[in-house]
């Protein structure tokens, strides 16, 4: 009787040893109702963003400044993006994972459920809002225009002072839907988007348009790596591009009803202030990569 229940307890032990192992199809990998990855340690967050729209996020050598490594590859991912998204996975005890896409892929991916969540310095529009759900901004983005200083609207005071300007934006913003079709111009004049913001900068670097609609802190960023472009601000004036909150608010996105997320990732921007996220940024700024 004892042996045959010896035999039994060491059947049980082996297994719960084979269990704990997780041979199978791996438990490892199971979502949580949060978004993030569970692991060994903890949780991974997976982040998307296209690492190439400074200063918001963009790809360099090494891990400099405290840049992360991306996903399958052997470059790193920093900005903006990249400093908030350390932020929410430290506060959260959550452990960061960067994927690189492309701008037109953010959304899907996020809907599919590959990734927990979308920094990519994306504006929180009603039609987003229909695919995803949003995080409070994280960013309040104005809309300026830049164009050469030695160029023909170099000192344009208004938005009519653009009228028959070439222009460009990037492809699926609320600069090139929104902004770009106010500029009183052929339409011939406005050119397809760009499919990233180094080629819409590109495209006025080269002399392709006139100008490029953009936000405050890509403008930015574009002027310490050109300085031969100059910023136009109208915003304080009556003859500016009309946009509403939602076209200037950036949120994070994350996949529709994961309401945990979206409480999580609020949880660490209200401890945030505006000088917190302006002092953030123009710390991007200052360290971007002359390549951007």
């Amino acid at each position: 009787m004892k042996k045959k229940l010896l035999c039994m307890l060491m059947t049980a032990a082996m297994v719960l040893a084979l269990a704990a192992c997780g041979g199978g199809s791996g438990s490892a990998e199971k979502s949580t109702e949060a978004g993030g990855q569970a692991t060994s340690d903890g949780k991974t967050l997976k982040v998307a963003m296209e690492c190439a729209y400074a200063p918001y996020n963009w790809t360099q050598p090494d891990d400099a400044n405290g840049a992360v490594q991306i996903k399958d590859s052997s470059d790193y991912a920093y900005g903006y993006d990249v400093m908030m998204a350390k932020k929410i996975a430290e506060e959260l005890g959550y452990d960061l994972e960067i994927i690189k896409s492309d701008w037109n892929s953010l959304i899907p991916a996020v809907q599919s459920g590959t990734i927990d969540c979308v920094i990519a310095g994306q504006s929180i529009t009603s039609e987003r809002l229909e695919m995803v759900d949003f995080s409070e901004p994280y960013y309040y983005a104005s809309i300026v225009t830049l164009v050469k200083n030695d160029g023909k609207y170099a000192d344009a005071k208004g938005l009519s002072d653009l009228e028959g300007a070439k222009c460009t934006s990037q492809l699926s913003t609320v600069w090139y839907d929104k902004c770009l079709p106010q500029i009183k111009t052929d339409k011939k004049n406005i050119l397809a988007g760009k499919e990233d913001a180094t080629a819409m900068i590109n495209s006025l670097k080269s002399g392709e348009v006139d100008l490029i609609v953009t936000d405050m802190p890509t403008a930015q960023g574009a002027l310490v790596t050109n300085p031969d472009f100059k910023l136009l601000d109208f915003n304080g004036t009556d003859d500016n591009f009309q946009v509403s909150d939602e076209d200037i608010n950036i949120g994070i996105s994350v996949r529709k009803g994961n309401k945990e997320l979206v409480d999580q990732i609020n949880s660490v921007l209200s401890k945030m202030t505006a000088d917190d996220y302006n002092n953030m940024m123009n710390e991007a700024i200052k360290v971007q990569p002359l390549a951007q």
